[in-house]
């Protein structure tokens, strides 16, 4: 049987793949929604999002996480993520884009060691289905500000036949 981190990161790349498999724009779980048709993509750019800046720790699947996302430019904002317990599960390096007049968010993971998830040239691909006060919603991932320093992001994930969407639960690094 492979390690908690493991088996956690397999069924969590899963869902992520599955999450962007939709029918039409509608909610997919309680929290997140679907976007099918690109022509119902909104118009956004990279400020509408900025409130994601910053330096983030948290707890989501049950481990910590550590995610930080640097200011825009150049028309995208990087990101990194990290998975662990006592040790590393898994990375992430994401962008938000600018694309056609709206946003998309990119993602690429890789194990401990640091080899990728995904083939060389791919990556996983959520795209903007709605942008509120407070909430930013991609295909299958949506995140809500709750706070200055605090945010909750939910991801739909599949289990066998069933959907169901996971929290992640960011603060502030430092506002403790």
């Amino acid at each position: 049987m492979g390690s908690p981190n493991r088996n956690i990161a397999s069924v969590l790349l899963f869902g992520i793949l599955l999450s962007g498999v939709a029918h039409a724009q509608s909610a997919r779980t309680e929290h997140t929604y679907q976007l099918d048709d690109p022509a119902n993509q909104p118009t956004a750019t990279l400020e509408d999002v900025s409130w994601l800046v910053g330096d983030w720790v948290g707890t989501a699947f049950g481990a910590q996480i550590e995610e930080v996302w640097n200011p825009p430019s150049a028309g995208s904002m990087v990101g990194l993520f990290k998975f662990f317990e006592e040790e590393v599960g898994f990375y992430e390096i994401m962008l938000i884009v600018e694309e056609e007049g709206s946003l998309n968010l990119k993602v690429k993971h890789f194990n401990a060691d640091f080899s990728a998830w995904e083939e060389k040239t791919e990556h996983l691909t959520f795209r903007l289905v709605a942008i509120e006060e407070d909430a930013i919603h991609f295909s299958g991932l949506s995140f809500y500000r709750t706070g200055p320093d605090e945010f909750v992001g939910y991801i739909a994930m599949r289990h066998g036949d069933e959907v169901r969407e996971e929290m992640m639960d960011y603060r502030r690094r430092g506002s403790d």
